[in-house]
């Protein structure tokens, strides 16, 4: 769901290392010196080699298998026949500049989040395409606010790699999407109004056992297990005021949500020990677990006067330690580690000769 706003967001925001001797040990201080790639920036310091892997159109959300051999991601590209976001498939070792990818997604409705299931040959994927074949309106603004839209038409499927639907886990009444999966492979996490309101809801694999995991009123979305499985991190716009809980109830009525103001949350798989990570102002979001487990990369425009650029930063689990990752003018997001930690997928708008489009890049990640 939240691809489908990239272009509108971006026009309306515009070591260690040890030496010994045969006397003593000392220590000292490596300093990371950014690669030479020209994608990336002297300061991204984080980043050894950078590759692009898709070239037009908004691409986004691009998440790992579990053998780290191939990546699902959402595309709108208009090239490869798409009206609206559609879900494809490659390998690692692909690129997208002339050819299209094989689409895995059924090509009807309006399709979100996709996530590898532990076996490496399903995936599962939101998808409006149950209400109606053609792609639902997407109403961006309202009353000169941006908005999303939360289609109540989404739920959540699962697929085989040739795009054949093998099983629906939702059937609710109301948006059920955003369905990520444990790295352990024993649960999916997923956000649904079936209360009322934006909650995160965790169940098994296999559609069963949903269990509530949120209960405040506000959005909570975007949702990433730990790496082992034991928390949540997640972004969350929750109202305080008399006036922003009426503006975000008179909103999602109209299956909307203003996603401008956003922090992140942190809390066991379960719900418990909940606790706000972030206090920066603007829209925190897109997080993602480190692969030490010990950090969180997410998403920004807190620095930001006029609402962009968007960068990425990384903070510790006690909100300690923020760090600015990325160093571009304009959008990144997404960010995605791969199972083995040495690789980090996201979506930028680097390098795309100053127009709106939104690509895919692989980074080698060094610490």
């Amino acid at each position: 769901m939240k691809l489908r706003a990239l272009s509108l967001l971006l026009v309306l925001f515009l070591s260690i290392g040890c030496t010994q001797n045969n006397s003593k040990k000392t220590t000292n201080t490596v300093k990371l010196v950014a690669g030479k790639d020209s994608l990336i920036f002297a300061e991204e310091v984080h980043f050894k080699s950078m590759r692009q892997i898709t070239f037009g159109g908004d691409n986004a959300e691009a998440y790992w298998s579990f053998d780290d051999k191939q990546l699902v991601f959402q595309s709108n590209n208009k090239e490869w026949g798409v009206a609206c976001d559609q879900m494809f498939l490659m390998n690692i070792d692909e690129s997208f500049s002339e050819k299209a990818p094989p689409m895995i997604s059924t090509g009807k409705g309006r399709t979100t989040c996709a996530y590898f299931l532990p076996d490496n040959k399903h995936y599962v994927y939101g998808s409006t395409h149950l209400g109606a074949e053609e792609c639902p309106p997407a109403p961006l603004r309202k009353n000169g606010r941006y908005v999303w839209p939360i289609y109540d038409s989404y739920d959540i499927f699962v697929s085989d790699l040739e795009g054949n639907i093998v099983n629906q886990l939702t059937n609710e009444k109301g948006y059920d999407a955003e369905a990520t999966v444990s790295p352990k492979g024993d649960k999916i996490v997923f956000t649904s109004t079936r209360s009322g309101d934006l909650e995160l809801y965790t169940m098994n694999i296999d559609g069963t056992d949903v269990t509530q995991i949120t209960n405040e009123l506000g959005y909570d979305g975007g949702a990433f297990f730990s790496p082992d499985g034991t928390q949540l991190i997640f972004r969350s716009s929750r109202p305080k005021t008399p006036e922003e809980v009426k503006a975000y109830k008179d909103l999602l009525a109209q299956g909307l949500v203003e996603p401008t103001e956003m922090e992140l949350y942190i809390c066991n798989a379960d719900g418990s020990n909940l606790r706000q990570l972030t206090s920066l102002g603007n829209a925190n979001w897109s997080p993602f677990f480190h692969p030490s487990g010990k950090k969180i990369l997410f998403s920004s425009n807190f620095e930001a006067e006029r609402g962009f650029p968007f960068n990425l930063y990384m903070i510790d689990l006690d909100g300690k330690n923020l760090k600015r990752i990325t160093h571009g003018e304009t959008f990144d997001a997404f960010p995605v580690f791969s199972n083995d930690g040495k690789w980090l997928a996201f979506s930028s708008n680097r390098n795309n000769g100053g127009g709106r489009d939104t690509n895919l890049f692989i980074a080698e990640w060094q610490e």
